[in-house]
């Protein structure tokens, strides 16, 4: 944009940049108009002629058509000047009222909805749709996502499942081969520990473990960890406790691989003599219940009461809750360890889905202030996912006898890594109290709660726990995908609680090193039973 003054200064032009077209044009009579007036007059189209500038530019950008005249760019640029917008506000704003009109409605349902993007602009094309059939129309596209999208995370809560509950091909190998060698193999069948090292299994000097499991894989990894993490693996004694099916496997497992300089005991349940029916209500109630069978082998899928309104997460819920682990006698084996162990007065009580990073042997100083058990509490943080569970997230409080005798913003505990004081243990009623709820919860019809045996256990150590430092025991890698790996390395015991077992085809990789790292996959037996491998 250029400026001409005539030689008698009686003129302005303003014409473009190629100088062939005038934009404007000024004559001014010498009589008239002072050269004082004129002057001011050229400060003001200087300080407004850059604004008119951008503002051509603007419309020219916007792809507005090329405007020749002063009278197109008026009916363009009068609008910006005064402050007005295009109606391009005014429609979005029209359209929203639509569409909250819409979200009351229901979707017809003999509409013919688009399957896709391309199908619904072809539709748009070729018919002539209102605003509020429009509306219509991207509603039920969205809502028939919404019912795909969680259908598809239903069934994949299914698969899940059922992989959680199955055992993987190559454990149930390992278990078969290692039993058989039991029956072939004098050396498999040796006695466990020697005897010289009898002694020293009730010997209190010593660091004992206590592991209930019938995985054979599993329990050498929590041993194996647990004796290369020790600062004093000749102190350490592992009492490992399996069922009548597994015992022969197991004991070949341990037999065949000792994991010296540490101790090793292997005992079948049918080998304690105290586990009879009298002692042990909840093993009676497991075989001869009716409503136990049918929730925990029974339809988990109808049993799970699939609805309309089933949230993903409610029914993953439901699902874990039937999961037949939790009427296994391994499972509640550990509310007996006082009778089972009589000559021992401080234990560590282990899962067989941890792994051991560091020295445990602190934790035999830890002073429980006269309380029986040791445990990380559940209820506090950084992880909301996992430590966020109090009494409220266990048990039914619509229940009366609930409701009435448990707060539901008590802090919650976790089991997998516990120190008991079998000492302090024998003075109290804990286990009276165990048996009393879960005879109550049968006669409920299961519906003071559904989740395992960590709820009784809850309620009968109450006024009996004493929490300990949160990182001895890091929960959820089992169910956590966003795990800290840092805090993970950080921990003394990592925990796989949750169905994402890292023995399982559905293990989060990216925390199965952790575990697979202790699994000897030289060994005979593993390499033939082709155990899962990251």
């Amino acid at each position: 944009m250029q400026l001409h003054f005539s030689p008698s200064m009686r003129s302005v032009t303003i014409s473009s940049s190629n100088g062939f077209t005038d934009l404007m044009k000024i004559k001014v009579a010498a009589r008239h108009i002072s050269y004082r007036t004129l002057f001011h007059t050229i400060l003001i189209l200087a300080f407004l002629l850059p604004f008119v500038f951008i503002l051509t530019a603007l419309v020219t950008l916007e792809g507005v058509n090329k405007c020749s005249s002063f009278d197109c760019l008026g009916r363009r640029l009068g609008p910006k000047l005064l402050g007005r917008g295009d109606a391009s506000g005014r429609l979005v704003k029209d359209f929203y009222n639509i569409l909250s009109q819409v979200n009351t409605e229901q979707v017809p349902t003999d509409l013919k909805i688009p399957d896709n993007f391309t199908q619904l602009v072809s539709e748009l094309n070729s018919n002539t749709y209102s605003a509020k059939d429009f509306a219509i129309i991207l509603k039920g596209m969205m809502e028939r996502s919404e019912r795909d999208i969680r259908e598809s995370k239903l069934q994949e809560l299914m698969n899940k499942h059922f992989a959680a509950s199955s055992v993987p091909k190559g454990i149930h190998c390992l278990s078969l081969r290692l039993t058989d060698e039991y029956s072939s193999n004098a050396h498999a069948r040796r006695q466990l520990p020697s005897p010289e090292l009898l002694p020293l299994l009730s010997d209190n000097s010593y660091y004992h473990f206590i592991l209930s499991t019938d995985n054979i894989l599993a329990a050498s990894v929590v041993v194996t960890s647990a004796v290369q993490s020790s600062l004093t693996p000749e102190k350490i004694v592992f009492h490992v406790i399996t069922d009548k099916k597994t015992y022969a496997g197991m004991h070949s497992w341990f037999a065949l691989n000792p994991i010296s300089p540490a101790i090793v005991e292997v005992k079948g349940v049918h080998q304690f003599d105290w586990l009879t029916r009298d002692n042990v209500p909840v093993l009676e109630a497991m075989e001869n219940h009716n409503g136990i069978r049918n929730y925990y082998h029974g339809n988990h899928i109808s049993g799970a009461n699939l609805g309309d309104n089933t949230t993903p997460r409610l029914f993953a819920s439901k699902l874990q809750a039937r999961s037949p682990k939790y009427i296994s006698l391994l499972n509640h084996l550990r509310i007996y360890l006082p009778e089972l162990f009589p000559n021992l007065d401080k234990v560590v009580f282990l899962d067989d889905d941890v792994v051991i990073q560091r020295d445990l042997s602190p934790l035999w100083e830890i002073d429980l202030n006269g309380k029986v058990n040791g445990a990380v509490e559940t209820c506090k943080g950084e992880d909301s996912g996992v430590m966020s569970k109090r009494f409220k997230n266990y048990f039914n409080f619509s229940h009366p006898l609930v409701a009435k005798s448990l707060d539901p913003n008590e802090c919650a505990w976790a089991y997998g890594m516990n120190v008991f004081d079998l000492h302090a243990w024998r003075k109290t009623n804990i286990r009276e109290t165990y048996h009393e709820w879960f005879k109550e919860n049968l006669r409920s019809n299961l519906t003071l709660w559904k989740l395992g045996t960590l709820p009784p256990a809850l309620i009968a150590f109450r006024g009996h726990f004493q929490p300990i430092e949160p990182s001895w025991h890091m929960l959820g890698l089992g169910y956590q995908k966003n795990t800290s790996i840092q805090s993970v390395i950080e921990a003394a015991v990592i925990h796989y609680n949750g169905q994402s077992k890292p023995w399982l085809q559905i293990g989060y990789e990216h925390l199965r090193p952790f575990w697979s790292k202790y699994v000897n996959y030289s060994n005979e037996f593993v390499k033939n039973c082709h155990i899962l491998e990251s």
